[in-house]
């Protein structure tokens, strides 16, 4: 029998809402088409922003979201993206597909993109091509209040009050397409940078460094070591890729065999998660700095007939596996672990949403988003998964975690496996349930997916397949690839 123990006296703290956080990189329909249409659009927006997408974010409760890029910010410059549309520069997206840019959506556009949304901005600066004047003046033109040039220029374009952003990232994978640098020339370009990234009174920035990828802790130990005095945040980037680079893999086509391989490395980033914050306590004893894991999710071969510098693919069971694992584990290490944030929000790598025209479509990955999102700034309660393991015995059965907000528990638990059901035995120490509701994801196979013409294919029902044992136990079946939400109310 597999087991989830609920410990209620045992708690790593709040589980931060912005480890739901999302990210949108001027790559691919992500913000154009996906996010931003224009106010003459036929599609319905208000202040070109579409409607639809709106409102399926504010359903889902984001609570943060991270632009312009990704390898885009290193080389987006701010004031190219301010003043009126028709003035604004254009340039080529190298990094993405060779389009034009026209930055008609800038900063004042994703600021009001947040204010629609009811989401906080988290902001990258461009370290890779940028300067440090640049990247203070953005934060200046942002959040002060004060009477200067730069502040008569956000004036000028209709926004006197500042808009107090807090998160601020400097740079993104330096390592890689933000510079090629190496750590020990990073750290002391983000200390040069961040020096003269101003607090503007009452607004304090959250300032994050760029981290490393995967597995590289020597960047973690030199950041660490030479600049952690100087942050709050630093950033992780993950993506789970069932092949290699050059082959990555199908999003819809796929065997038992890469789908087992998929979770069993995204499963790899709790080991991961784990190395670096042991570097980090090294030098940060007291935890002031948090683990930022600011890209995250799957990435496979863009869907054939697509511009291969869209990065546009499918969206699966299997993905929503993906996501349930990986929301359980931040939720596990919420101490330590204070922001997340999947790659990306809108028609690119392991989007929530896809866009085609006027139609949209809510992925198996938005339907976890918004099942979890009562875990955002709940208590954690400890979970401990005693389960069985899949058939070749790389992956554990059964993934879960656990909350406590305003009189009710929530406890969301998956089985991974993508071809056996499972009985879960819930058990509840602490906690005595009185009623006890429950929803359920899953499809008919594990590739099972919404498309424009089937968009309602893979949708969240009313799970009822559980039976109570006495206040503090409850046994559950769970079909192949599932994740359900327990709500318990005492």
């Amino acid at each position: 029998m597999n087991r989830v123990v609920l410990d209620k006296q045992n708690s790593l703290g709040t589980i931060s809402k912005n480890l739901y956080g999302n990210f949108s990189e001027h790559l691919g329909r992500c913000v154009y088409q996906g996010i931003f249409v224009g106010k003459d659009s036929p599609i319905p927006n208000v202040n070109g922003m579409r409607t639809d997408v709106v409102e399926a974010l504010k359903k889902m409760k984001l609570p943060v979201l991270r632009w312009p890029g990704g390898c885009f910010a290193d080389e987006y410059h701010w004031q190219d993206g301010i003043g009126p549309q028709k003035s604004r520069k254009r340039m080529v997206n190298t990094n993405w597909g060779g389009v034009v840019e026209d930055n008609s959506f800038g900063t004042h556009e994703f600021m009001e993109f947040c204010r629609q949304v009811g989401c906080e901005p988290y902001i990258n600066g461009n370290v890779g091509s940028g300067t440090v004047r640049e990247m203070a003046e953005w934060v200046e033109y942002l959040n002060s209040a004060g009477d200067s040039t730069v502040a008569q220029q956000r004036w000028a374009n209709g926004h006197k009050e500042p808009f107090g952003v807090k998160f601020w990232g400097v740079g993104n994978e330096n390592w890689g397409c933000g510079g090629n640098m190496r750590a020990e020339y990073y750290v002391h370009e983000y200390r040069r940078y961040q020096t003269f990234c101003k607090n503007y009174a009452p607004y304090k920035l959250f300032r994050i460094a760029c981290g490393p990828s995967e597995g590289d802790t020597h960047w973690t130990e030199v950041m660490m070591q030479g600049a952690w005095r100087d942050m709050e945040g630093l950033s992780m980037h993950y993506y789970t890729v069932p092949g290699d680079w050059g082959h990555k893999g199908k999003a819809i086509d796929f065997t038992k065999e890469e789908y087992d391989t998929t979770l069993v490395k995204a499963a790899r980033i709790e080991e991961l998660i784990k190395a670096h914050l042991a570097v980090m306590d090294r030098f940060d004893k007291e935890h002031r700095v948090g683990l930022i894991v600011d890209e995250w999710g799957t990435w496979y071969d863009v869907e054939e007939g697509t511009n291969p510098g869209f990065l546009y693919q499918q969206n699966t069971m299997r993905d929503a596996m993906v996501a349930a694992l990986t929301l359980n584990i931040f939720n596990n290490h919420c101490d330590r672990v204070v922001m997340a944030n999947i790659a990306q929000m809108v028609n690119v790598l392991q989007a929530v949403i896809l866009t085609e025209g006027d139609k949209m479509v809510l992925t198996p990955t938005y339907h976890v988003f918004e099942m979890y999102k009562e875990h955002q700034d709940a208590w954690q309660i400890a979970a401990d998964v005693l389960c069985e393991k899949t058939a070749d015995g790389k992956l554990s059965r059964i993934t879960a975690s656990a909350s406590e907000k305003d009189g009710a528990v929530t406890v969301t638990v998956a089985n991974l496996d993508g071809e056996n059901d499972a009985d879960v035995r819930l058990e509840m120490d602490g906690i005595q349930a009185s009623a006890i509701s429950g929803r359920i994801l899953h499809g008919n196979s594990t590739n099972a997916h919404n498309d424009f013409d089937h968009p309602d294919t893979v949708a969240p029902a009313v799970y009822t397949d559980f039976a109570q044992e006495g206040e503090d136990c409850v046994k559950l079946h769970l079909p192949a690839c599932s994740v359900a939400v327990l709500t318990i109310k005492a």
